[in-house]
């Protein structure tokens, strides 16, 4: 979710759906009369179809079933991100921005048509189990996803902890689905880490953008400060975004007052602009920003700012490019809106729209080992003697992996070495070759 706004909205039978329609008309202007005559003929046929299928559907329907089912298909033809949450699944989402919650621990999005894991969040049983950033879900369960929405996948992986969940995955590079057997626990986000690594360089983890995460920031780098860092390494990897407003509390610890951060723009054409209002002047310390495909939506805008305006060095793997803004519309009857309504731009108008952020170093993960093919005979003879390529993992090796975190492609573990950490490895050492240069002086 990137942004919360209150909003009045009605919830009203279907029997008054005409009534409704014809009072916003009326308060958005009467005078649009083709536009008004339209509405009502395509009304008119939606009420038409209502009373058909209760009149003679061979079962009998409840009109609230039948209107739900309407609105969730009018829904679903905008964009993914748009979609009608039920009150349960209201409160959960609200629940969700304070940091604590209930399921397996994978944020979700859809790419190439196609439910994918944007991160799983650390600590968790999805982290655990192995399921990677990239990764695509195709079913819950026994259910196939390729006909639910967001917000319904959701809900089937979310439920009470100690349940069950079983997840199927098809992972780029491996010729068969990966079935995970995962056991729901209560989610709770530490959403700030951080720790001083090798020769004063500041380390700050950022896993997601919640009501928070602007206060904790200022706290860990009052510490990191506190033990003289003379850089700082902002980890953004797998962090799946979160608030907007968070974003922009994030953005300005590290911006001049006055900055724009990012800038949202609705199809009206009209632009609001979010701008720095740090209080203090930030550090000037070098720093590097780490980024995968992982990071999304909320990471977007941060890496985005500061990468624009020169103030941090972006390092990693393209983003994955999530820059549409929702805005969470409370309904009368407890139920809520979730709308796609604007796109966000970078300070210099990128808008990064299914394209992300490139970074200015591409930096690699550790490759995983080759995988070997079914009836590819030398393939399985080196991986069998295991010398240049290993077998394909199994779902059953995925699951045995459950007991410790799971490490590779675009999924660093929390508390992994610099040195096992090829990104961060980097990231350091370029911070180190920063200060040398910057204290060579010209004979």
């Amino acid at each position: 979710m990137e942004q919360e706004r209150r909003h009045r909205s009605w919830y009203l039978g279907p029997i008054l759906v005409l009534a409704v329609v014809v009072g916003v008309l009326i308060g958005k202007g009467w005078e649009r009369t083709g536009h008004a005559t339209e509405t009502y003929e395509e009304l008119k046929t939606f009420s038409e179809v209502l009373t058909q299928v209760q009149k003679h559907y061979v079962d009998e329907v409840k009109s609230k079933d039948l209107v739900l089912g309407a609105i969730r298909g009018m829904l679903a033809t905008l964009d993914p991100h748009s979609a009608y949450m039920t009150p349960e699944m209201y409160k959960e989402i609200q629940v969700e921005t304070k940091g604590e919650f209930g399921g397996v621990g994978i944020q979700i999005g859809v790419k190439d048509n196609r439910l994918a894991v944007i991160a799983p969040i650390e600590g968790t049983p999805a982290q655990r189990a192995g399921i990677k950033a990239g990764d695509f879900i195709i079913k819950v369960n026994d259910e196939s996803t390729k006909d639910l929405t967001l917000m319904e996948a959701v809900q089937k992986m979310r439920g009470p902890k100690g349940t069950q969940v079983n997840l199927t995955i098809q992972r780029d590079g491996v010729p068969e689905p990966l079935v995970f057997s995962l056991v729901r626990d209560t989610i709770k986000i530490e959403s700030v880490r951080s720790k001083v690594v090798e020769n004063n360089v500041g380390y700050v983890r950022l896993t997601q953008f919640q009501e928070s995460t602007g206060k904790d920031l200022a706290r860990a780098l009052k510490a990191l400060r506190e033990q003289k860092i003379q850089s700082l390494v902002l980890d953004l990897r797998n962090n799946p975004g979160g608030l907007l407003t968070a974003a922009v509390e994030v953005s300005e610890q590290f911006m001049a007052s006055g900055k724009l951060i990012v800038s949202i723009k609705g199809r009206d054409g009209r632009k609001d602009e979010y701008v720095s209002r740090a209080k203090e002047a930030p550090d000037d310390y070098p720093m590097i920003v780490l980024v995968n495909e992982g990071s999304a939506s909320a990471s977007e805008i941060v890496a985005g700012a500061l990468q624009d305006w020169g103030r941090a060095v972006v390092i990693g793997g393209t983003t994955f490019g999530k820059g549409s803004v929702q805005t969470i519309l409370p309904l009368a009857d407890g139920s809520g809106l979730r709308l796609t309504t604007a796109k966000y731009y970078t300070p210099k108008g990128r808008s990064i729209q299914t394209t992300g952020i490139t970074p200015d170093i591409v930096v690699r993960p550790q490759q995983p080992p080759l995988v070997a093919k079914a009836g590819d005979k030398d393939a399985e003879a080196k991986a069998a003697k295991g010398k240049d390529a290993a077998a394909a993992p199994t779902a059953k090796a995925a699951e045995d992996k459950a007991t410790k975190p799971a490490t590779g492609p675009g999924e660093p573990a929390a508390e992994a070495t610099t040195e096992e950490d090829v990104q961060l490895q980097k990231a350091v050492e370029l911070l180190k070759t920063w200060k040398i240069f910057k204290e060579l002086r010209p004979l």
